[in-house]
């Protein structure tokens, strides 16, 4: 099944011959290589670049295994071109599987990487270079600084749901399995329901806990790592932190493990692309809180795998599928926090403080737009409810709920926006921001 990617194809073209490394990155299987190697390549083909102009080199394939050393990598790259006064294409799958090679030339103990090899092959003006990787640590502001500002990275997610759906047969149920399965791109071809559970599963498992476990040497600590993804797992939409996880070790375990410990965890797992973290936005003080966050995941079906498909509560599903699809569209994202006081009734007048959510705070640039998520709104009190840290920022950005059901979008006399969740991820009939 071959599932077009057009706005993935369109920022590759855009970068295409720049000068820079193009470094394609994300979750394992989400369809990196595939935009790479079939529909980027297949674009070039059909517009008057020879085969032989694009050269391709796939390092988690053991028959490459000499190209990891960074020095044979260059001496492949430049013995396949044939012709000087032609533009070669190189595509470098899984560039994170480079090893670091001591620098024979010199005394001490200087390493050679990926970074230094892609450097000196971007020196020949016929290269256009681009590579793909599967750990953000390859992005490291460290690696960055190395390539002196000449990589541009293009990030590839998990199928959005518009792409699912244009590929999904059934249109009817494409929103509702979407928020079962998620998007990883071949679920689609899996006919039933237990081949995908079990697809996911393995693919979890097998694939991305074996990745951090290897990558961080941490072969001693699976059933650690396999509790803490548990936990993050059951508590997407939650607020958390690495202390509170620590209790729960103790609490639910008897494991001790410190924080700092956990926090390290996490961040392995951000690395792989699994996670990702929002942090808590205080609107009225326009300032970040350091003591909790929250977690989503990349893709919600991975999530929902994790668990055996137990608690698929429709509010936090629809929060993490909403989530990744505005980081998608390329906007920040943050968990808003509105700080209020009220009477409390019965306590003679007595006033408490206290701290309404807003489920994003989304900006780009100068624009920012509030949105709250909500499964439905059957009466003003429950209106009243999902809308009450909305109802009390005061400056003039865009207010947005997202309702699951579908709806007509509507305005109400406060100026907040009703859409349906199938229109907001289908990008339609939602007000620009």
């Amino acid at each position: 099944m071959q599932i077009p990617r057009p706005d993935y194809l369109d920022k590759l073209l855009r970068k295409r011959g720049n000068g820079r490394v193009k470094i394609i990155t994300g979750i394992r299987r989400c369809g990196k290589s595939y935009l790479l190697f079939n529909l980027f390549k297949e674009f070039l083909l059909a517009n008057g670049v020879a085969p032989d102009q694009v050269i391709e080199l796939a390092l988690d394939d053991l028959a490459n295994i000499r190209y990891r050393n960074p020095f044979e990598l260059v001496k492949f790259v430049r013995s396949k071109i044939r012709n000087p006064a032609l533009p070669h294409y190189v595509f470098i799958d899984e560039i994170q599987f480079s090893s670091e090679e001591k620098n024979p030339y010199v005394s001490g103990d200087q390493r050679i990487t990926f970074v230094d090899a892609l450097v000196s092959l971007m020196r020949a003006p016929n290269l256009d270079i681009y590579v793909t990787g599967s750990n953000s640590r390859m992005l490291s502001s460290d690696i960055l600084t190395q390539f002196r500002d000449r990589g541009d990275e293009v990030r590839v997610f998990p199928l959005s749901f518009a792409e699912y759906r244009g590929a999904c047969p059934e249109k009817a149920t494409a929103l509702r399995d979407y928020m079962v399965w998620g998007g990883m791109p071949h679920v689609l071809a899996l006919p039933t329901p237990e081949e995908k559970s079990l697809y996911l599963k393995r693919l979890f498992e097998e694939t991305y806990v074996r990745d951090i476990l290897e990558r961080n040497h941490l072969r001693n600590s699976a059933e650690t790592l396999g509790l803490l993804i548990d936990f993050v797992s059951s508590a997407v939409g939650s607020l958390t932190n690495p202390t509170k996880l620590e209790r729960r070790f103790d609490t639910e375990r008897r494991i001790r493990i410190s924080h700092a410990t956990i926090s390290q965890y996490l961040d392995y797992l951000e690395e792989a692309f699994l996670l990702s973290s929002a942090k808590r936005y205080d609107v009225k003080g326009s300032r970040y809180f350091s003591s909790q966050q929250k977690y989503y995941f990349t893709d919600i079906g991975l999530r929902n795998a994790r668990i055996n498909f137990r608690q698929t509560e429709p509010n936090h599903i629809m929060e993490n599928v909403l989530y990744n699809d505005l980081v998608r569209r390329g906007f920040n994202v943050d968990v808003g926090v509105v700080p209020i006081q009220r009477s409390v009734p019965g306590a003679g007048g007595r006033r408490e403080n206290i701290q309404l959510e807003v489920d994003f705070v989304v900006n780009r640039g100068m624009d920012r737009c509030y949105i709250q998520s909500a499964f439905s709104i059957p009466d003003e009190a429950k209106q009243e409810q999902e809308t009450a840290s909305l109802n009390r920022i005061r400056d003039s950005f865009q207010k947005i709920v997202v309702l699951r059901e579908n709806v007509v979008p509507w305005t109400d006399e406060r100026g907040i926006r009703y859409v349906g969740l199938e229109d907001f991820l289908l990008g339609e009939k939602v007000p620009s921001f």
